[in-house]
């Protein structure tokens, strides 16, 4: 049954379309990391976020923060941390001002890890993306997607 409403019916193809773009990078990034380093693209993305912590005020994330910045629930978080940390990758502690709080940071085996695989992780994206632009469906999306920059 088609969608009475032009405009939802256009946000639909575009989320399909969204959705293909998304599936289709991170089945290759995928691919990549884990036949060169035995990660998957949220082991890679974990660490990544992690290592950019710094220690002192602030430098820390919460496991809720981590696991909006890697876009899992919290229990998902929770077990790819301990994975990762079975793995010798991440370790954690407590916080020293709040017995509560649980942070997590990576080893330099985590470090070297990441250092190693960062490359191919960078490679597969490009190769990804290029091929998607080669679909007239997904090109505007991967155009869009070129123009994010980190700031300065």
């Amino acid at each position: 049954m088609a969608t009475a409403d032009p405009a939802l019916a256009s946000l639909s193809q575009g989320w399909c379309a969204l959705s293909l773009l998304h599936g289709k990078v991170e089945s290759h990034v995928e691919r990549a990391l884990e036949s060169e380093h035995g990660l998957s693209v949220r082991e890679f993305s974990l660490l990544d976020v992690l290592s950019r912590q710094h220690k002192g005020s602030g430098g820390h994330l919460q496991m809720k923060q981590v696991a909006e910045a890697v876009v899992l629930s919290q229990s998902a978080t929770t077990r790819l941390v301990t994975r990762l940390e079975d793995r010798g990758l991440l370790r954690r502690h407590l916080c020293d001002t709040d017995r509560r709080g649980i942070y997590t940071e990576v080893t330099e085996e985590g470090r070297s890890l990441l250092a190693e695989a960062r490359p191919i992780h960078d490679i597969a994206l490009r190769e990804a993306f290029d091929s998607a632009a080669e679909n007239p469906v997904l090109a505007p999306l991967v155009r869009t997607v070129e123009k994010f920059q980190s700031p300065a």
